[in-house]
């Protein structure tokens, strides 16, 4: 029986990774404290000059620090793109109020006697500012210099939702796994860092009026060698540049598989599936994690590299209901079942292209294929009971579930509830499994490898036939969770790597194997 991995465990294997990940987070937060430092002081300093602009630039800095981090980083795409552009003039938002009202307060507390005496010993305003005023201020600007830096380490680990890199990769990673481990190895760098640097600012912050002077110019060196960390992984990384979606960061059949099967080791940045393939499209990602039957593959006229190694099971779908539920309700099954074999791999990504890049309503585009299928009914509005359809973050579930709602409640007198978006495999398994929801669409590759975890010997013996992964799972969640898989569905969504065709093309690269060639010799 294999022995449990611990943290200490991830850490080692990761620790390539980790440093990358501190690194770029380390980078991210000073260059944006750096971009504050210069304007906030600037506008502190003048604001203290003209105290009529006092309340409009405060509140300003104070309603965006109001606004949340995470539709912040998501008002920037559209302006910006993804990457870290838009999370540093985020980071740059949130840093600018403790900056601007310290300066501004630092300033007004200098002791009124104290530059009555220096005016009078005939310093010109440039001269009280640079020798009396900023020397006095200094413990004061410090402290809101801390306080946006500590600011900024928190905030910096969402900037890995739009691929800007750092620690939260292994937090969001962590999240859709249900991987403690993970999370905890970008949770704890992360507050340490914020502690680092916590401590380091305040040592500046009291130092003696003589040494306070130098201070105003060595903080801004280092905060300017703190900010060029970002750049140091680009040094040593290759030229191939990945994006993977938080789950597939940590299955083996991702990119743990592709290191171990394939020996393929690529700069990778965590991203979310919304907005990873239109990175691709865009040039600033070589490679991504994707489905195969994703309707974006089309759209942006991505190529799928063959898995010759076959590190990724069939992956057909089929709704797990609880058992309970089915013995309950009789007609559930029947009222499911309707679906199978109804959809193929070209119809899916046909669906797909029509919610994930048309942007059609999930619920519309499900209503049109049951009634081109010819399986759509009105719903008969009864009150026999309820059924609750859980579905992943992913376009293709919010199709699914919305057409197992159609079926239920076309074809029996129950009613259904769908609870789509739950994120990613564990999340969405853990609430089937406490009775949160009753059943979800699934994939049988994912319930092998990620639920199951089947040995390697299962694995090899079983990943080339479809039927046989299908029966295995299905065994295997029936006695270890009372969960029933369901007839499957007809497509195989399978996880695949992806390429701009015409990038793809030019170096030479067909397959998983090809590509960890160019890399090995680039």
């Amino acid at each position: 029986m294999d022995t449990p991995e611990t943290f200490f465990d991830f850490v080692r294997q990761q620790s390539g990774k980790l440093l990358e990940q501190t690194l770029t987070h380390t980078g991210l937060t000073f260059i944006s404290v750096l971009i504050a430092v210069c304007i906030g002081v600037p506008a502190g300093i003048l604001i203290s000059r003209r105290k009529k602009l006092a309340g409009p630039v405060l509140g300003v800095t104070g309603v965006l620090q109001t606004i949340p981090s995470i539709a912040l980083l998501g008002f920037m795409i559209p302006l910006l793109g993804i990457g870290p552009k838009p999370a540093i003039v985020a980071l740059f938002l949130y840093a600018l109020l403790p900056v601007v009202r310290n300066t501004y307060t630092g300033i007004l507390g200098v002791d009124p006697n104290i530059t009555e005496a220096a005016t009078g010993m005939g310093m010109s305003p440039r001269q009280l500012l640079l020798k009396v005023q900023l020397p006095l201020a200094m413990p004061v600007i410090l402290a809101g210099i801390r306080t946006a830096t500590v600011i900024n380490v928190g905030v910096a680990t969402l900037a890995a939702y739009i691929a800007a890199g750092g620690l939260g990769e292994f937090i969001f990673g962590g999240i859709a796994l249900n991987n403690t481990h993970m999370m905890l190895a970008g949770a704890i760098p992360a507050a340490l860092l914020a502690i680092l640097f916590d401590w380091g600012l305040s040592r500046l912050q009291h130092l003696n009026m003589r040494k306070a002077r130098k201070t105003v110019l060595v903080l801004p060196a280092a905060l300017l060698l703190l900010s060029s960390f970002y750049l140091l992984p680009e040094t040593y990384s290759t030229r191939i540049k990945a994006g993977f979606t938080p789950e597939f960061m940590g299955r083996k059949d991702g990119a743990i598989g592709l290191g171990n099967v394939y020996g393929l080791h690529l700069r990778t940045l965590v991203i979310s599936d919304m907005i990873m393939y239109k990175a691709a499209y865009e040039k600033k990602l070589d490679v991504i994690s994707g489905s195969s039957t994703d309707g974006r593959v089309k759209a942006f006229d991505l190529v799928v590299l063959k898995d010759d190694k076959h590190i990724f099971p069939p992956y057909y779908a089929a709704p797990v209901v609880r058992q309970a539920v089915l013995e309950k309700y009789p007609e559930l099954a029947p009222a499911l079942d309707q679906l199978s074999g109804t959809i193929n791999d070209s119809i899916m990504t046909e669906l797909n292209y029509r919610v994930d890049y048309l942007k059609q309503n999930p619920q519309q585009v499900a209503k049109d294929f049951l009634v081109s299928a010819r399986l759509w009914k009105p719903a008969r509005n009864s009150t026999k009971g309820t059924i609750r359809i859980g579905a992943k973050i992913f376009g293709d579930g919010y199709i699914l579930a919305n057409m197992y709602k159609m079926l239920i409640e076309g074809y029996t007198d129950l009613n259904a509830t769908t609870k789509t978006g739950l994120g990613g495999t564990k999340i969405v398994f853990d609430a089937l499994v406490n009775d949160q929801i009753d059943m979800y669409p699934e994939y049988t590759g994912t319930g092998l490898l990620v639920i199951l975890q089947a040995p390697q010997q299962t694995i090899d013996s079983i990943i080339a036939d479809s039927k046989k992964v299908y029966d295995y799972v299905k065994k295997g969640f029936a006695e270890q969770y009372q969960l029933r898989w369901l007839q499957p569905i007809g497509f195989n969504n399978t996880y695949a790597l992806m390429m701009r065709r015409e990038q793809a093309s030019r170096l030479h690269i067909s397959s998983i194997s090809d590509l960890a060639t160019y890399v090995h010799h680039h």
